[in-house]
């Protein structure tokens, strides 16, 4: 039955509306965003890393390669200030190197790490999510005997294996790691393309004689970058995790290199007289990588369907 009018042609809408207010979807979008405390937080708390970072030669009171063997062990202002020394504020590691300069340094090698093998990662396993969930069939069958031969393996294990064989490096290390952690993302990116494949613009596009890449290029893949970024922020923790723990180990990074895994590596000696050492670049592992999941989790938040979070 056709809509009542008023006399003016117009149709009456008075049946169909509702007591709430219609929101546009960016409006929503940016409700979301603001209304979400974690996400702000880590947004706040990993711009800060991130620039200190990029900017660290400025940030840094010292250079973190020197080594003055007269100010070893120097505890920081906050432990002992009768024994501190205004140069250092944080102290000096065992070698007499400035410990605020480390950690300021560090945060490069951690963000290096974890931004390449989320990269390398990302590729790898976006491409072969999308080509599985698009195509189906044969290639959905070989992609997902990948996927679980890839998930029967040990990450730590099989990355000691291969670093301890290749020898322990940043660029062993961020191969390694984005070799084997593109999983999530394939997991993630087949089920998302299933879902898109069979939605009506898509449809639209190859009626009109869309070639396939085009298909996957511009209709299928902007869509996924929500999911996209969520899967990228999880597995950047997982990979700064994993390179701390490998650097703990001594088959990550290798020294000079201030890879806050490796100045906790070098602490351990010194653990009972001087716990400060592990616990401030313990403290900065912890933080940058709260702040991605958080970041992480508030994207997902942001961009989730209307009810879902």
């Amino acid at each position: 039955m056709a809509r009542p009018t008023d006399q003016a042609g117009l149709t009456d809408m008075s049946d169909i509306t509702t007591n709430q207010p219609v929101m546009p979807p960016l409006k929503k979008r940016r409700g979301k965003v603001l209304g979400n405390s974690g996400l702000i937080v880590a947004s706040v708390v990993l711009g800060a890393i991130v620039l200190m970072a990029i900017f660290a030669p400025l940030f840094a009171p010292h250079d973190p390669y020197t080594q003055v063997l007269d100010d070893r062990l120097i505890p920081p202002f906050f432990i002992d200030p009768e024994f501190s020394d205004p140069r250092y504020p944080l102290g000096t590691d065992n070698l007499g190197r400035d410990y605020l300069s480390r950690l300021i340094y560090g945060a490069r090698i951690s963000l290096l790490i974890g931004f390449l093998t989320a990269l390398v990662s990302g590729v790898i396993g976006t491409v072969l999510g999308v080509a599985a969930g698009y195509f189906g069939g044969r290639v959905d069958t070989v992609v997902s005997f990948l996927i679980t031969t890839r998930l029967s393996l040990p990450v730590v294990m099989v990355a000691l294996a291969v670093v301890a064989i290749a020898g322990g490096s940043l660029q062993v290390v961020v191969l390694v790691l984005g070799l084997l952690l593109w999983d999530r993302f394939a997991v993630v990116m087949r089920s998302a393309t299933m879902q898109l494949r069979n939605q009506e613009y898509v449809a639209a596009a190859q009626a009109v004689g869309c070639s396939t890449p085009r298909v996957l290029v511009g209709e299928i893949l902007p869509n996924l970058i929500p999911a996209l970024v969520v899967v990228a922020s999880y597995e950047m923790a997982q990979a700064i995790l994993l390179e701390a723990a490998l650097s703990f180990l001594g088959l990550g990074v290798q020294p000079p290199l201030p890879s806050w895994g490796l100045m906790v590596a070098e602490a351990k000696e010194f653990m009972l007289f001087d716990p400060w050492m592990i616990i401030l670049p313990g403290v900065a592992i912890c933080v940058l990588v709260l702040a991605i999941n958080l970041l992480g989790d508030g994207i997902r938040d942001a961009t989730a369907p209307e009810g879902r979070t």
